[in-house]
């Protein structure tokens, strides 16, 4: 590339490169939500795994899955090897991505939190986060039910928190001064 230091071994790669990265050509939008992507098999990936819930890719030490198997890889350094190369300037926080890192620096220490809910005025740093927050606390969507008790959750986590601590009578926050 004449403008960064990206090589690739064909012409199209770079030139889908300088397209997507230095022009900001997304030419391929997706049909349901306002996404749009340099690439059609990113496209296709996307649909695949926020449309339709397909995650292909999955850890064999959790239960955590995935539609990309870098993102397993990235699990597994981070979670179960304690793998966070990444400290921020700042605080003591720690990560094992740099685009999380960046998102951690942005939103917590500059207060930048770019998506705003039109309802309430929440705002966050993750699309995610927002359309979380909608479906679970304005349209009340809990789609997690526990298969013990039949309760509803809006997150997996909260589930899985329940069972824990209701069913399985796990305590996972212990008393420092007493043995509770």
């Amino acid at each position: 590339c004449g403008i960064c230091e990206y090589n690739c071994s064909q012409k199209s790669g770079i030139n889908r490169h300088v397209a997507s990265v230095h022009e900001g050509k997304k030419p391929f939008k997706c049909d349901i939500c306002d996404y749009s992507f340099s690439q059609k098999s990113s496209l296709t990936l996307h649909v695949a795994s926020i449309h339709k819930g397909k995650k292909t890719f999955k850890c064999d030490i959790c239960d955590y899955s995935s539609s990309q198997r870098g993102h397993i890889r990235s699990h597994v350094a981070s979670v179960h090897e304690g793998k966070k190369p990444n400290k921020c300037e700042i605080c003591d926080y720690r990560c094992s991505e740099k685009s999380t890192m960046k998102t951690h620096v942005a939103s917590v220490h500059w207060g930048n939190k770019p998506f705003k809910c039109e309802i309430c005025g929440y705002s966050c740093s993750h699309k995610g986060s927002s359309k979380k927050h909608v479906a679970a606390i304005h349209e009340n969507k809990k789609p997690f039910k526990c298969d013990i008790c039949d309760y509803s959750f809006s997150q997996k986590s909260t589930m899985k928190t329940h069972v824990a601590s209701v069913h399985e009578r796990k305590k996972t926050f212990k008393c420092d001064i007493c043995d509770y």
